[in-house]
């Protein structure tokens, strides 16, 4: 018999505070910690943040219903285990709530037996998946299954150092280039850290605006500066006692850059606008795909910074310097998006493999995954040839050479696909930098390197 595994995190959505406070001390009784979200949006967004083993999610609520955050939820996770909570049952309702995947229907106000009875569902088809599901070489990422996949010797070298500085307080400062799965990593790190059971907050620096960031992170309080129309809390807030990852840090300016470190330094911030200091209790955890001494050296990152966060550096390697990862990493993306998109798995000829282990990816892991993604929906097939691969990896003649025969540089090599890649998507940026796997600044940054047009 499988050993029962432990729920040991729940998600609470729900309107009504007396509600969720009393769902959260039944669990607490139960040595269960909860969090909690008072509408839809909060629980879509907590949930980017980290996994649940278990959502209880009310279907009355104001900004949007909870059947369409049960869809939601679903699209993202098809395994998450949600159980719906409504104060007024209809059969119709509790059918629906089934088709869409609910594990259970409370109807308020419920017992603790009824809360019990709920859990054990949980319990059961945790312990049914534990049986049935086969171990794959990788390393925990959070607890919904999720793996970083590779049995490698540079991944390998990677997931002896996840171990070791996971259950410390150091901070971790993840470097590789784009598609290389430097968040994976970070959460890795959190997910088997002592403050798994807190907040992972991740912010993409490239992706905030400036004028923004400094409310973004630290928060503000009413009328600090036009339009704050009422006080906000920062992601700073939001992770405290927890895991805050910077992503892309070199876009930091150098003005938030000092304000971060004399945040590190003396683990307090103010809100923008307010004298009173918050004591702050989180792990720094930081990526960059720039390498930070050079951005130094250009005069773009603080050195002192750069200390701070680089207690334990981790390099990630680039997928062309593991191929012996390609097919696993095949095997895990065909099962993972075919489940996703609720079709078969298909199998893939040992030619097609071979095609995609010589391929360079530049655009590593990620634009693996969005080939094989692509290949799901455009080839109806059972088994994946070489003939079904995106032509711009098959292709051996013209615009590209996967090997030239006078050997070039990298930046050459790149330059050149890059510059195939702009070519077929008829200079559009966007679908572009999906195709390398990299964000569109990073592109345009590239572009403008190279001086593409």
């Amino acid at each position: 018999m499988a050993k029962r595994r432990k729920i040991e995190h729940v998600l609470i959505v729900d309107d009504e505070e007396v509600v969720r406070k009393g769902i959260s001390r039944a669990l607490a009784n139960r040595n269960i910690h909860a969090t909690e979200a008072l509408n839809g949006k909060e629980a879509l967004a907590r949930l980017q943040t980290r996994s649940f083993d278990l959502v209880l999610l009310d279907i009355k609520m104001e900004d949007m219903d909870g059947i369409e955050v049960l869809q939601q939820i679903r699209r993202d996770d098809p395994e998450a285990n949600v159980v719906m909570i409504t104060g007024y049952p209809t059969i119709a309702t509790a059918v629906h709530c089934t088709k869409l995947g609910a594990l259970d229907y409370l109807t308020k106000p419920f017992s603790l037996d009824d809360l019990d009875a709920a859990l054990n569902k949980v319990h059961n088809k945790k312990a049914v998946e534990g049986e049935s599901t086969p171990a794959r070489p990788g390393i925990k990422q959070d607890s919904a299954k999720r793996l970083i996949v590779g049995q490698s010797p540079p991944m390998r070298k990677i997931f002896e150092k996840i171990a070791r500085v996971a259950p410390t307080e150091s901070s971790v400062l993840i470097s590789g280039e784009s598609g290389t799965g430097k968040e994976l990593v970070a959460r890795a790190i959190h997910a088997n850290s002592n403050r798994k059971d807190m907040e992972f907050v991740a912010v993409d620096c490239s992706a905030l605006v400036e004028t923004l960031l400094e409310s973004e992170l630290f928060g503000h309080v009413k009328g600090s500066f036009t339009g704050a129309h009422q006080t906000k809390h920062g992601l700073f807030e939001l992770a405290n006692h927890g895991t805050f990852f910077f992503d892309e840090i070199t876009n930091l300016s150098l003005k938030i850059q000092a304000k971060l470190l004399r945040v590190i330094q003396e683990r307090e911030f103010m809100k923008v606008g307010d004298q009173h200091r918050i004591k702050l209790d989180v792990r720094i955890i930081a990526a960059s795909n720039t390498p930070l001494p050079e951005a130094i050296r250009n005069g773009t990152f603080r050195e002192d910074l750069f200390y701070r966060l680089s207690v334990v550096p981790l390099e990630l390697p680039p997928l062309r310097n593991r191929r012996e990862d390609i097919p696993l990493l095949i095997e895990h993306f065909l099962e993972k998006l075919s489940r996703k998109m609720k079709k078969p798995t298909p199998t893939i000829s040992p030619e097609a493999v071979g095609v995609l282990k010589q391929y360079p990816w530049p655009g590593n892991v990620r634009e693996l995954e969005h080939a094989i993604e692509r290949i799901l929906i455009l080839e109806d097939t059972d088994i994946i040839q070489e003939r079904n691969l995106p032509s711009y990896i098959i292709q051996r003649q013209g615009d590209l050479q996967i090997f030239p025969e006078d050997p070039i540089t990298l930046e050459e090599l790149e330059k050149k696909y890059i510059a195939f890649v702009l070519k077929k998507t008829k200079g559009k940026k966007i679908e572009a930098a999906r195709i390398l796997g990299i964000n569109r600044k990073t592109l345009s940054a590239k572009i403008k390197k190279y001086g593409l047009q």
